[in-house]
């Protein structure tokens, strides 16, 4: 009998176990493949368009950052120009709600914007997705803006400059464009110290452009350098206010003034007329902008007259006691020189005294003309005296070759050569400080270090002497007179150029001086242009001014008097 095994059908028990494992693995893969799949056409089919949407809604962008812009200060720390933080309204026309149109109408009268802006809101299907609305508005404002809740309106942080000192200052200071750049006066001329840096970072923004995360900052914002001038606001408003009063009253055409510290040629004051005010400017022109006292030129006229007095006993051509027979008239060549009366002999102090052009004709034609233009050219004239101004007037000087007799005695009393106010201005401060001629700055410095000789300290001195006599009785300046104090100047009534030569009815009207005149402190220069017809000599329109912004200055530097007599009481700084 055979028997037949089947065998051991039992396999190790360990095998079994593993072959399970495996299955169960398997499963897993499998199951998470096809959830794989299912997401996988859920997104790309199902909910294609939700992520779509999603995605547009967020995307990362670099922005700038804005950073202050430099204060500008008088020299003494009183803030003159200075940037605060404002809001620009925006809008994404794509986004406004029609049904809102009453708060839309409501916003544009509070904006008050222009029609240009109106039709932006009423643009149907409109492409753009940004449009600025109202710049640099008050926070005030915007916040009634705000409150509105319209949709699609958004707001923008930006910096408006603002102007403390008003129209006193707005020639000198200038003002800066929409997008916060110089674009006259100082606000130009330092523009790239005072405008700073921008910063710049990545943010996250939704679809209406609005950032809904800081990511990084890529660059730091760096603020704009602070400025320090030389002028003194007191000084400024002063200056300002007389030289308006008297362009009123008299109907000028225009006038400038100047204020120069006589020790370190620092400008304390410069003010011209017609004035603006720089924080609105609305519908006014280029021309009412320009800094006169710096950029317009005139002929200086007999302003001129102390120059040549100091060049010839400078130079030993004649003597301080020498004696000018004037006879009211001289003859030069086929061209004659006049004064207005007969003054006879005349010594140096009444040449000066009287303003006679026969007598600083004489005496311009004993010097060399090679000599007498070095000195002129050494004074300035002719060519710009680097204040760093934008538009800084170079004036005219005739060039030594074309010298001649005539030519070089009209130069003597300020026929043919041209300056502006503040480059006169400079020039006396060679008579005020003995001798030496100030560079001039509109930053506040304690030294001048290109100060230079022109004449001799003794010279200096002589022909600010004689130049007291033409405040005194008699003289032609009696007007410029500061009550408790000596003061030494000289006027000029200038006949305008015009395309036939000289004008016989338009005049500039200059004086310029200077105060304590046995110590001076201070230079001012005054000139009006085309005052009223009856009354244009430089003795009645500008002395009056000199002496009024003189008087008040001494005052508030506490400047001692050094006049006998009763004199005003000093004020303190």
């Amino acid at each position: 009998m055979h028997h037949v095994f089947s065998g051991d059908t039992h396999k190790p028990k360990g095998i079994t176990i593993f072959a399970a494992r495996r299955r169960l693995l398997l499963m897993v893969i499998l199951l998470a493949m096809t959830a794989l799949v299912v997401r996988s056409v859920d997104l790309q089919v199902i909910n294609k368009q939700f992520l779509q949407t999603q995605g547009a809604k967020r995307h990362i962008s670099t922005i700038p950052v804005s950073t202050y812009r430099g204060k500008i200060f008088d020299r003494h720390g009183e803030i003159m120009a200075i940037s605060s933080p404002v809001q620009s309204v925006w809008v994404n026309p794509q986004e406004l709600d029609r049904s809102q149109i009453p708060k839309l109408e409501q916003m544009v009268q509070l904006l008050d914007l222009p029609q240009k802006k109106v039709d932006i809101l009423n643009e149907e299907n409109s492409k753009r997705r940004f449009a600025y609305l109202k710049r640099r508005i008050s926070p005030e404002l915007a916040d009634k803006v705000k409150k509105m809740k319209i949709s699609g309106i958004y707001f923008e942080r930006e910096f408006k400059r603002f102007y403390p000192a008003g129209a006193m200052s707005a020639h000198l200071i200038g003002f800066t464009s929409i997008d916060d750049v110089g674009q006259e006066g100082i606000e130009l001329a330092y523009e790239q110290s005072l405008k700073g840096q921008d910063g710049r970072k990545r943010v996250i923004r939704d679809g209406r452009r609005r950032i809904i995360e800081d990511i990084e900052s890529i660059k730091e914002p760096v603020p704009g350098k602070d400025l320090t001038l030389s002028i003194d606001r007191r000084i400024q408003y002063l200056a300002f206010r007389e030289l308006q009063k008297s362009f009123i009253e008299e109907q000028a055409k225009s006038a400038s003034l100047v204020v120069l510290d006589a020790k370190t040629g620092e400008v304390l004051a410069a003010v011209t007329q017609p004035a603006f005010n720089p924080n609105s400017r609305r519908k006014l022109s280029r021309d009412i902008y320009r800094n006169r006292a710096i950029t317009d030129v005139f002929e200086p006229g007999s302003t001129m007259k102390p120059f040549v007095v100091a060049a010839a006993l400078d130079g030993g051509y004649v003597k301080e006691d020498a004696q000018i027979q004037t006879n009211g008239s001289y003859q030069i060549g086929r061209n004659w020189v006049r004064d207005g009366h007969n003054y006879g002999l005349l010594s140096l102090t009444k040449v000066l005294k009287k303003s006679s052009n026969v007598a600083t004709s004489k005496i311009s034609l004993l010097m060399p003309d090679e000599y007498l233009w070095r000195i002129y050219n050494g004074l300035g004239f002719g060519k710009s005296a680097n204040v760093g101004f934008p538009g800084e007037a170079h004036g005219s000087l005739l060039e030594l070759m074309k010298w001649y007799d005539f030519a070089q005695a009209t130069l003597s009393f300020g026929y043919g050569l041209s300056t502006s106010t503040l480059q006169l201005a400079r020039a006396y401060t060679a008579l005020a400080d003995d001798g030496i001629l100030h560079s001039v700055s509109l930053l506040k410095r304690e030294h001048d270090h290109d100060a230079k000789r022109i004449f001799k300290a003794d010279t200096a001195r002589k022909v600010r002497k004689m130049l007291e006599h033409v405040i005194m009785r008699g003289g032609t300046a009696t007007r410029a007179k500061v009550s408790g104090y000596r003061v030494a100047g000289k006027t000029g009534t200038v006949k305008k150029a015009n395309k036939g030569g000289y004008s016989k009815k338009d005049y500039f009207s200059v004086f310029v001086g200077m105060a304590p005149a046995s110590n001076p402190r201070f230079v001012i220069a005054v000139m009006v242009d085309e005052p009223s017809k009856d009354k244009y000599y430089g003795g009645l329109i500008a002395a009056p001014v000199f002496s009024k912004v003189m008087t008040g200055t001494l005052r508030i530097y506490g400047i001692e008097p050094d006049k006998e007599g009763n004199a005003p009481k000093p004020l303190t700084k």
